[in-house]
């Protein structure tokens, strides 16, 4: 992580700070948009990681700079899959490339997101999707919001009726959280209608708020895959916790996010 310099120029407001946010995160979107189109080879896992950080550069190059200027002596997460919590202040958690692997496979399914996270409660968030030219946006206290209309999550109260879905943190999981990933999806096949398993994690959590779907779980995660969707989903009047039913913070081994009327069968599910 690095910090940059302190200012003494007026700080913007939380609202104010959200729209041009959104703005440099649209600026870099269409950056990476660019990229997108053919799959990427690659033979080895070296490869593949230098595709990767390309990806991540392109982006980081445009929106770094610009989120910088915005809001001067913020600290910088410099690893998205860095987990746990952080350092006191105010951070900036960014996925130059959510889905990452997904963009280079020609998969639709990826975002860039920036998150403003402070004394380690996100603040304000945005979400855009390149390829649809959606974003999401999230201020703490004031809604969440989808092009400027407001979200909300489901009212369905019947597991029984719900799709619900799940996603894998990182590639190399360690075997004991792998197994409970998969006995997770198999207590929710025998529960939920639709299970649905692909990452990344934000744009379920982004459905779970739009209302889309009626539920989301994970076991381990990054900050910066859990965080913007977790405040999209609160602000949109969804429930977030552990999988046992108790608090989530980034410092939390799983994280659920339903809508209201069912996330408690969503956490009985996954307690058996």
């Amino acid at each position: 992580m690095s910090e940059t310099p302190q200012t003494t120029e007026p700080a913007l407001s939380d609202a104010e700070l959200l729209s041009r946010t959104a703005t440099a995160v649209r600026a870099a979107g269409a950056a990476l948009r660019e990229r997108f189109g053919e799959v990427v080879r690659h033979r080895t896992r070296d490869e593949l990681m230098r595709a990767l950080a390309a990806n991540d550069d392109t982006v980081l190059d445009l929106l770094r700079p610009r989120l910088t200027s915005l809001r001067p002596g913020v600290g910088w997460v410099e690893d998205e899959l860095d987990g746990g919590a952080l350092p006191p202040g105010e951070w900036w958690v960014v996925d130059p490339a959510e889905g990452n692997v997904n963009h280079l496979h020609a998969l639709p399914e990826w975002a860039v997101t920036a998150t403003l996270v402070r004394e380690n409660q996100p603040v304000l968030t945005v979400v855009h999707l390149p390829l649809t030219g959606e974003t999401c946006t999230a201020l703490s206290g004031a809604g969440a919001h989808l092009d400027g209309r407001p979200l909300c999550v489901s009212r369905t109260t019947d597991l029984g009726l719900s799709i619900v879905a799940t996603s894998q943190a990182r590639p190399d999981e360690h075997e004991d959280v792998v197994r409970r990933i998969g006995s997770s999806i198999t207590a929710m096949l025998l529960d939920a209608l639709v299970v649905r398993t692909s990452v990344p994690a934000t744009l379920h959590l982004l459905n779970v708020a739009a209302g889309r779907i009626d539920a989301f779980w994970q076991f381990a995660g990054a900050r910066a895959d859990l965080l913007p969707g977790a405040l999209l989903v609160t602000e949109a009047g969804g429930r977030i916790s552990d999988a046992g039913g108790g608090p989530w913070t980034p410092r939390s081994g799983s994280l659920v996010a339903a809508a209201p009327g069912v996330h408690a069968a969503v956490v009985a599910t996954l307690s058996r």
